[in-house]
C-alpha cells in the first residue's frame, strides 16, 4: 500500500478535497500520457528524418570526395588547392525557432551555397571538369549538412521533452495518484471508525439515561 500524505486531519472538508486532487490528478495523468504519446511519435518522424538526410549527405560527401581525387589527379594538388582559395566564401545564416507540440527546436535557414562554374570565380583554362564536379557535389553537400543540424537538434530537444514528460507520467502513475488515494481512503476509514465509537457513545449515554428513568 501507498503511504499516506502526511499531517491531514481526517475531517470531511479534507476527504472531499483530496477527491477533488485525486479527479485533478487522474485528468492530468491522461493528458500527460496523450502528450508523451504524440510527442514520441514526433520524434520518430524526426528521427526518420535524420537517418534519411545522413544518408543522402554520406552519399553526397562519397561522390564528393571520389571527385575531389579525380581533379587533384587531373590538375594536382596544389592547384585545387588554389582553386578552393579563390572560391571561398561566407555563408550568411538564419537561426531560428519553432514550435513542435510546446517544445522548441530549431529553424536553420539559409541561402543554398550551390553556385554556377562562373559564380565560383576560378578560371576554365586552369581547372578541369572533375574540379567543377567536386566542387558542385560539396555544395550540395553542404546544404544537406545545413538541414542535417537542424533536425538533428530537433531530435534532441525532442527527445529530452519525451524524457522530462515521462518522468511526469511515471511520478503521477506511481506516486502522487497512489498516495492521494491512499489518504483518501484512509480519512475514510477514519471517519467511518469515529462513527462507530460515537454510535456507541451515544448507545451507551442512551442506555445510562434510561438506567437512571
Amino acid at each position: 500500500m501507498a503511504d499516506i500524505i502526511e499531517g491531514i486531519s481526517p475531517t470531511r472538508m479534507e476527504l472531499l478535497k483530496l477527491s477533488r486532487r485525486v479527479t485533478l490528478a487522474e485528468k492530468g495523468h491522461q493528458l500527460l500520457k496523450e502528450k508523451r504519446d504524440a510527442l514520441v511519435a514526433e520524434f520518430l518522424d524526426v528521427v526518420g528524418d535524420v537517418q534519411r538526410v545522413r544518408r543522402d549527405v554520406e552519399k553526397r560527401f562519397e561522390v564528393a570526395f571520389r571527385e575531389l581525387v579525380a581533379a587533384q589527379a587531373m590538375i594536382g594538388v596544389d592547384a585545387v588547392r588554389g582553386v578552393s582559395l579563390t572560391t571561398s566564401r561566407e555563408i550568411p545564416i538564419d537561426i531560428g525557432t519553432r514550435n513542435i507540440m510546446g517544445v522548441k527546436v530549431p529553424l536553420i535557414e539559409a541561402e543554398s551555397v550551390r553556385r554556377s562554374a562562373i559564380e565560383r570565380g576560378y578560371t576554365f583554362a586552369d581547372t578541369a571538369s572533375s574540379v567543377d564536379e567536386c566542387a558542385k557535389h560539396f555544395e550540395e553537400a553542404l546544404d544537406l549538412v545545413i538541414k542535417l543540424a537542424e533536425v538533428e537538434e530537433t531530435v534532441k530537444n525532442l527527445a529530452r521533452e519525451v524524457e522530462k514528460t515521462k518522468r511526469r507520467v511515471n511520478a503521477l502513475e506511481y506516486i502522487v495518484i497512489p498516495r492521494l488515494v491512499a489518504t483518501r481512503k484512509y480519512i475514510r476509514m477514519r471517519l467511518e471508525e469515529m462513527e462507530r465509537e460515537n454510535f456507541s457513545r451515544l448507545k451507551k449515554i442512551k442506555a445510562a439515561l434510561e438506567a437512571k428513568g
